[in-house]
């Protein structure tokens, strides 16, 4: 008998009927012969998703009992995440087929929400169609997800062919495999720092001159991160958050479909210069191709080196709070992705309450190329790069109403106009730049009046944006910002963990407080400035910056003078 079957109570408490002996073979399925562990109960839930089209209560009991655990434990987890569907004694099951339309802000610039209500009418009772947030796919607009398999461009038609076809599976990407990339010279210098020729302080030293900074929204310098968690004790953990859910951010998506390795090699590069003990990986749901290529890939990694620190890949369950480094922390420690308090800081206690590494993986695409480029040229490498007083490269997600939307790397610095002008073939004919999106649904709006502004860190906060992740986000005179910043604050509601009130309640009380034709300026300036200030993270943090450029830049749309103009009236 197996440990997971000795785990498997038979009692189910005192006046309850026994469970099912196929309830318990659905749990045993599920853990798959492992000795059940509370860090992978995520993993044992999408297990039986995945087998059963669903989580019926029966198969949460036994699955508790199997790990030891109150089912009220597992039930939070699994009500948790959007991409679980719990079916409660009684209830029906949705149906077996799930199409998932995006409505999120580039694909509703392009219809997803008329698609969705379209497809709903067309599809039938056998296929349940849901309206969701960004799918991290924004350069294909408007997009629908088929099971697990995206249709890009989508309009009815082609969903309903990929519904008929069975078409459910995302296809794999074309990337550069483990074998190509090492014959291009890949790992040689991973190699070079195993074998001792580059120590930790020669490969800071170059990232501190290339000012290498985190990419995934917050923009922390690389190198302090990596010596802080340096001077933690062993052992240390590292984490890498690949859960890109802010509105208009896909770049992840484009470098790890292309060129993984690239990542990969940053990764046991920073693994190895801070002394980190273990890797977790952790991508979206989204993302089930590039997934699957990171397991066979990953293989192939730890057959070439077999003294790797051990490397996990965790899969997300559909919960934007999960790009929050603490909340991906407690999804991958088998939690609800709630936000931590700080301090302490994850860097000192984190995954598991070990000092942890956490990193976006673009981030670490661009420490080999930075670090051999710097150990060859020194600082003259990055003469050059960089506009308008800035330094560097940078990745931009532009979508929206340009001819050619995708990841454009260019230099840090350059305007929306260079950008859209240079590398975006312009905007779409018949469309007039109206505004921007400089940094996805958190980083405010911008008008077409401020299109010169350098786009980089710090340099829009006093326009009251920021740039993240720099997802470019371009609508036209054809367009509301009001609109857009609407359905970026109910993106925010939806998606808000709901342990802080003022974000829990602040978001839905703006949504609904920017439905009404006129805007109360100084009442949703007042709560943006609670949610702002009293939030545990940054989606409650960020979530009012679309609402109050509305307010700023845009207030003719909505009636109201805009919320600095009338604080210097009154003063």
């Amino acid at each position: 008998m197996t440990e997971a079957n000795r785990a498997i109570s038979p009692s189910r408490g005192r006046g309850r009927p026994p469970l099912p002996e196929a309830a318990r073979a659905a749990a045993n399925a599920a853990l798959a012969g492992e000795t059940p562990r509370a860090d992978h109960l995520i993993e044992y839930l999408h297990r039986l998703q995945d087998a059963h089209g669903a989580l019926y209560a029966d198969h949460l009991a036994a699955l508790a009992e199997a790990m030891k655990l109150a089912q009220a434990e597992v039930y939070e987890v699994a009500t948790f995440y959007h991409h679980f569907d719990v079916v409660r004694a009684g209830e029906t099951p949705p149906p077996p087929l799930t199409v998932r339309v995006c409505d999120s802000l580039t694909c509703a610039l392009y219809g997803g929400p008329e698609l969705a209500a379209e497809l709903e009418g067309r599809l039938g009772a056998e296929v349940r169609v849901q309206r969701v947030p960004c799918v991290g796919r924004c350069d294909c607009a408007p997009v629908a997800v088929v099971g697990q398999n995206p249709v890009m461009h989508a309009d009815a038609d082609k969903v309903a062919a990929a519904v008929a076809a069975g078409e459910r599976e995302e296809p794999a990407p074309e990337i550069i495999d483990f074998d190509a990339y090492r014959a291009d010279g890949g790992y040689r210098l991973f190699e070079a720092v195993l074998r001792g020729e580059h120590d930790a302080e020669e490969v800071l030293g170059v990232l501190d001159t290339a000012v290498l900074r985190g990419l995934g929204g917050a923009g922390f310098p690389a190198a302090r991160k990596w010596r802080t968690v340096m001077a933690q004790p062993a052992p240390r953990n590292m984490a890498v958050n690949i859960d890109e859910g802010e509105p208009g951010t896909f770049k992840d998506r484009h470098y790890l479909g292309r060129d993984p390795h690239r990542f990969l090699e940053g990764m046991l590069i920073a693994a190895r210069v801070v002394g980190i003990s273990a890797i977790w990986i952790y991508i979206r749901d989204e993302y089930p191709a590039l997934r699957r290529m990171l397991l066979a890939e990953l293989d192939k990694l730890r057959a070439a080196w077999p003294d790797l620190p051990p490397i996990e890949l965790r899969r997300g369950a559909g919960a934007y709070i999960c790009g929050e480094e603490s909340a991906m922390i407690e999804s991958i420690e088998g939690k609800r992705g709630m936000p931590r308090l700080r301090p302490p800081y994850v860097a000192e206690v984190g995954l598991f309450g070990r000092p942890t590494l956490v990193h976006n993986p673009e981030t670490l695409w661009w420490v080999r190329d930075i670090v051999t480029a710097g150990l060859v040229q020194g600082a003259q490498w990055l003469e050059g790069r960089g506009r308008n007083g800035r330094r560097g490269l940078r990745s931009f997600s532009v979508s929206g109403r340009v001819a050619k939307p995708g990841v454009v790397v260019t230099d840090a610095g350059i305007t929306l106009r260079q950008l859209v002008d240079e590398h975006c073939g312009g905007m779409l004919p018949g469309h007039e730049l109206y505004g921007y999106f400089p940094g996805g649904a958190s980083g405010g709006i911008l008008p077409a009046s401020l299109a010169d502004v350098p786009l980089d860190f710090d340099t829009l906060a006093p326009y009251g944006c920021f740039i993240g992740s720099a997802a470019i986000v371009v609508f036209s005179q054809h367009d509301k910002a009001r609109v857009l910043a609407e359905n970026a604050m109910h993106f925010f509601a939806h998606e808000s963990c709901g342990q802080c009130t003022p974000c829990r309640v602040g978001t839905a009380k703006a949504a609904d407080l920017m439905a009404a034709p006129k805007w109360d300026a100084g009442l949703l300036d007042e709560l943006g400035s609670a949610m702002m200030d009293a939030s545990i993270c940054g989606l409650g943090q960020a979530a009012p910056n679309p609402m109050r450029s509305v307010l700023r830049y845009f207030p003719q749309e909505v009636g109201a003078v805009g919320a600095r103009e009338q604080k210097e009236g009154a003063a």
